[in-house]
């Protein structure tokens, strides 16, 4: 790591803890742990995803993501059933109470992250936005490359 990067990855790692702190202190007032509204929020509205597709989507890491998906099946928020094209694999799926959960908590963490970000302008969001958005296409073209 040159000295040239060090300044802007830490200052992202700072910024991610800062957002996990106060994204998940308002998740769990919900009930919620994070991973768990991170499971209901990438499965609400749609209609279910394989295991593999749905670690790939959260920041769930796959060693963790089936006991998050089982704690949640136990509380009747999410069901597993057979895929109806290959037999081998699972689709993770919201109930009807999970997918009341999601229109609950989805709304109330976006409006609690507007209400955080308040403060800053329509064009400032749009720059981060870009930023960010420039920062992480050149991360993944070098994740691609040999």
């Amino acid at each position: 790591m040159s000295a040239k990067s060090l300044p802007v990855i830490r200052e992202l790692v700072r910024c991610y803890q800062a957002f996990e702190a106060v994204g998940g202190a308002h998740i769990r007032t919900m009930g919620l742990t994070p991973p768990q509204f991170d499971i209901i929020a990438t499965l609400g509205n749609t209609p279910g995803m394989r295991f593999k597709e749905l670690g790939e989507k959260t920041l769930v890491t796959k060693g963790t993501l089936t006991g998050i998906v089982d704690r949640l099946t136990e509380k009747g928020f999410v069901r597993r059933v057979a895929s109806p094209t290959d037999g081998r694999s699972q689709i993770v799926q919201l109930t009807p109470a999970g997918e009341a959960l999601f229109a609950e908590v989805f709304p109330a963490q976006l409006n609690h992250m507007d209400e955080v970000l308040g403060g800053v302008d329509v064009e400032r969001m749009a720059a981060l936005q870009r930023e960010l958005h420039y920062l992480r296409k050149i991360l993944e073209e070098k994740g691609r490359a040999p």
